[in-house]
């Protein structure tokens, strides 16, 4: 083989090792060419699904959460029990909580019309997560895109990596460590607490039996938690602002005025209080930090290239 013919073949080599390894990621400008106005769709439907009822926003975050702590964000938490199989929706984490399907199979529809299977349900839900804390106020961010769909999905997963309300600062942190992300991370993404509500029957054990909740909030709190019964009964997770993305959330850990126990213990145990104080004082340090993290968190283990598919319904595989 001559010189300049081994140059072009190297050079061909090359081309073709980066196409492929590209092929395999997710890209910014993944839909670029095959559905260039997806996120304008996305954000349309959005827009509609909060003005409607703002709570959508914190519901279709809380989604895309429980779904990227399952196996990695493949939209396996959208899919329906049936028969034959056992899905992710009905697991202990999400069972009588989990909502917005219904605006997540508004979006897809609307995608579809513009650009039939190409767009994944992955990433539809990234995207709205994005698109819904935006809307209430808070950061925004670039999404990478690329993600492909699931054909299968794990209860049991979804039973024991979804952090419980429960759980304590040693567990959320090798939780959150055995997707990847630090303890900054945890922090940071915590942080989406600052809107939405909870149902007292998360929250009872820390009004009632915790020593760090400042006891005027617990008296308030009790007044629609009572000590037995009224386990759906709401109470928004920041008092202060509960429809609208802020650092208020971190102001209520310094005061103790947390609704849940896990995130309480972000505060008063040492390690985390230094940052904790630093995004009650700095809300641009926390937008920054929260969207670093969002990022990360949509991108742990995401199916690309020929793994999994594009759904045409996001409830159930493709025939």
């Amino acid at each position: 083989m001559s010189s300049s013919s081994y140059t072009t073949f190297l050079a061909l080599s090359i081309l073709s090792l980066l196409s492929f390894s590209a092929h395999g990621q997710l890209s910014n400008a993944f839909y670029a060419r095959s559905c260039p106005n997806v996120q304008a769709i996305v954000r349309s439907a959005m827009a509609q699904a909060v003005r409607k009822e703002p709570r959508m926003a914190v519901s279709i975050l809380r989604l895309f959460f429980h779904d990227c702590f399952v196996n990695g964000c493949d939209a396996s938490i959208l899919l329906d029990d049936t028969a034959t199989f056992t899905g992710e929706k009905n697991a202990f984490p999400n069972q009588n909580t989990a909502r917005g399907f219904d605006v997540i199979d508004t979006i897809k529809s609307n995608v579809e019309a513009r650009c039939n299977a190409t767009v994944s349900c992955a990433d539809i839900l990234t995207l709205a997560a994005r698109d819904g804390v935006v809307l209430l106020g808070g950061p925004t961010w670039t999404v990478p895109l690329g993600r492909r769909d699931a054909k299968t999905a794990s209860q049991s997963a979804a039973n024991s990596q979804i952090p419980s309300p429960a759980s304590s600062l040693s567990t959320l942190t090798s939780m959150f460590a055995a997707k990847g992300l630090d303890a900054r991370d945890l922090t940071a993404l915590s942080g989406a607490h600052t809107i939405g509500q909870a149902s007292c029957g998360n929250f009872r054990a820390h009004i009632y039996n915790d020593n760090n909740v400042d006891p005027s909030f617990a008296a308030l709190r009790k007044q629609t938690c009572p000590a037995s019964g009224g386990n759906s009964n709401l109470a928004p997770l920041d008092i202060q602002s509960p429809n609208r993305f802020g650092n208020e959330y971190y102001k209520d850990l310094i005061a103790r005025r947390s609704l849940l126990h896990s995130d309480q213990e972000l505060f008063n145990n040492g390690t985390q209080d230094a940052l904790v104080r630093q995004y009650s004082n700095n809300p641009a340090l926390f937008a920054a930090d929260f969207a670093n993290a969002m990022v990360k968190l949509g991108t742990i283990s995401p199916l690309t290239g020929a793994n999994g598919e594009i759904r045409l319904n996001c409830r159930k595989v493709n025939s």
